[in-house]
């Protein structure tokens, strides 16, 4: 399965299918996180503050699964296991469906309809979900591995999405490691800057 942009969650119902705009697909969150590992993963020679330039070209669709590829060397395992698991689920939803003893036959119908309507969707989006956690670990594991002390980018949703996954990635580590996200304003322009806190 290739890599690609679906759109915000799913809702689904006997009544139609609606979208959550607040849980937008993590296809968009990709090229930042490639670009961030692209941006730091280097050597340093006195500190080890590096700003990321909002201007940096997106990478196109094909760039961006070889570069998710090289970070992800088993990408393929999982998006056939996400695959698998999200089958798995959409299955368990139309068994319920089925079951709803609430619904008239049609309405029943209509819903396990609308869950099929979706699958793809549905599969295409936990993939991409999967793939950003992965790439995100990876970008997490280069911070820690090279005691990057901090990062700060433009005051961007996406960027600052990015920015707590990471802070997620590394409270997980075995290890735990203390972040913090800070947002201030410099030259007129308002930053947001990831502070990792290494212990010795």
């Amino acid at each position: 399965m290739e890599l690609k942009y679906v759109g915000p969650k799913p809702i689904i119902s006997h009544t139609g299918i609606e979208f959550d705009n607040n849980k937008e697909d993590k296809y968009v969150y990709l090229n930042i996180v490639v670009q961030f590992h692209k941006t730091l993963n280097h050597e340093y020679f006195q500190d080890k503050s590096y700003k990321y330039e909002a201007s940096t070209k997106r990478l196109s669709s094909q760039d961006l699964n070889d570069e998710l590829k090289a970070l992800c060397p088993d990408i393929e395992t999982i998006i056939d296991m996400q695959d698998q698991e999200t089958d798995e689920y959409i299955q368990h939803d139309l068994k319920r469906a089925r079951d709803n003893s609430v619904l008239n036959e049609e309405n029943r119908n209509i819903l396990e309809n609308n869950i099929n309507l979706m699958r793809d969707y549905f599969i295409q989006r936990a993939v991409n979900k999967s793939v950003y956690y992965c790439a995100v670990d990876v970008l997490a594991k280069l911070l820690k591995d090279d005691s990057i002390d901090h990062i700060i980018v433009p005051m961007y949703q996406k960027f600052s999405h990015v920015l707590h996954s990471i802070q997620g990635s590394l409270k997980k580590q075995n290890r735990p490691i203390d972040t913090k996200l800070e947002i201030y304003e410099e030259d007129g322009k308002l930053l947001v800057k990831l502070q990792v806190i290494h212990q010795d």
